[in-house]
């Protein structure tokens, strides 16, 4: 791999990830949370009065809901980029792991 096709993967790699994290937030209630990115002053003034805010800083919010479609709430909120937060990744823990 010479180092231009390097410089073109990287970015693709990283947006198909990017890709792949919206649609399983959109169209799955797997995630324990959902963080935000980019907040607006508006969005934090308007958030859905079931959930809750988990963490926050100046660059994202993390927020949780038992409502299904939370993402999709984010959304109709006015968040930019709602990413699932929370799951264990793509395979689940074995039985020793989960037991701590």
């Amino acid at each position: 791999m010479t180092i231009k096709s390097g410089l073109i993967a990287l970015p693709l790699m990283f947006l198909g990830w990017l890709c792949t994290l919206i649609i399983v937030g959109l169209m799955s209630d797997a995630a324990p949370a959902s963080v935000v990115m980019f907040p607006t002053q508006v969005f934090l003034q308007t958030l859905p009065e079931d959930s809750a805010i988990l963490s926050a800083n100046r660059f994202s919010v993390t927020l949780t809901s038992e409502r299904a479609g939370f993402s999709r709430a984010l959304y109709q909120h006015g968040a930019w980029l709602v990413l699932p937060a929370g799951l264990p990744g793509c395979l689940p823990l074995p039985e020793t792991a989960q037991s701590f």
